[in-house]
């Protein structure tokens, strides 16, 4: 990655109103020439921009647009709850009052979901579809409960000695990036507990199954298969329900592979992304 946690971002960052919400709002080169559409990031569950920021600073030839969810890094904390259909709708705001009208859409774990359902929600701009380590919904095959029952918990990013001690557990994988620990564990900010649970019930009874087979985009599957929270089954089911998708397993990456594996994760989005509509059709013939 090109940045540590020293290093400040290169983003803009600025609050938005959207959705009749407050959203701390992140963006890359939305202002410089590029031959592609910028990058709609759906972020998981309790992370911060902060968290997923070297990947927007490593993709230098396009726009990259990222919110805190409400209650998290720094968005003003949610007053009432909300589901995937208003904050894909609150996304969709966003995206206007920054004067975007198409985007890639891409999401990690949580925001996997919340980034099917904006492709489906908001199909005519959604181009192509990155989903990375998570699930179709409540329909999934559950990880290793000593991970999912840390990975639910809010002391992981409250107390660094509770997330030093089970790090490993909840995200394996990162001893193939020397100093990754500790970079990504200095990027986090924790989310207020309302604003957490508020994203936990988020997604309560939502499954994104049976509307998969409809998917007429482009997707990518990124899944890494020493994940303990998102086994790798939970990605042959979405590659199976999609029928324009490819699924692409990192064999020793875990939960954050987008992290401990940023060169190979970064060319493998760059030649889907990058793809022409002719070689995408020539793929899905074949």
């Amino acid at each position: 990655m090109t940045a540590t946690k020293d290093e400040p971002m290169t983003a803009t960052v600025e609050m938005i109103e959207a959705g009749g919400r407050t959203l701390r709002v992140a963006h890359w080169r939305l202002n410089e020439p590029s031959d592609h559409p910028p990058i709609l990031f759906f972020n998981g569950i309790g992370a911060n921009i902060e968290a997923v920021a070297p990947l927007a600073e490593q993709l230098t030839e396009r726009g990259f647009v990222m919110f805190d969810m409400p209650g998290t890094g720094e968005s003003p904390e949610p007053t009432v709850p909300y589901n995937t259909f208003t904050m894909a709708w609150t996304a969709a705001q966003v995206l206007d009052t920054l004067g975007i009208d198409v985007v890639d859409v891409m999401g990690v774990s949580w925001g996997g979901a919340m980034a099917q359902h904006f492709a489906l929600q908001h199909s005519g701009r959604t181009r192509r579809l990155v989903l990375a380590a998570t699930t179709a919904g409540m329909l999934m095959i559950p990880g290793k409960p000593a991970a999912l029952s840390k990975m639910v918990n809010p002391r992981r990013y409250i107390d660094p000695a509770f997330m030093n001690e089970h790090f490993m557990t909840l995200y394996g994988g990162m001893t193939r990036r020397p100093g990754s620990k500790s970079d990504h564990i200095g990027r986090l900010k924790p989310p207020t507990p309302r604003g957490y649970f508020y994203q936990l019930i988020a997604m309560l009874g939502w499954t994104s199954l049976p509307a998969l087979p409809f998917m007429n985009k482009e997707v990518l599957i990124m899944m890494g298969g020493a994940d303990q929270i998102v086994p790798v089954i939970n990605g042959r089911i979405l590659n199976a329900a999609i029928r324009n998708s490819r699924l692409e397993i990192f064999e020793d990456g875990g939960h954050l592979f987008l992290l401990t594996h940023a060169d190979e994760s970064v060319a493998m989005l760059r030649e889907f992304l990058d793809a022409s509509e002719t070689q995408a059709e020539l793929a899905r013939a074949a």
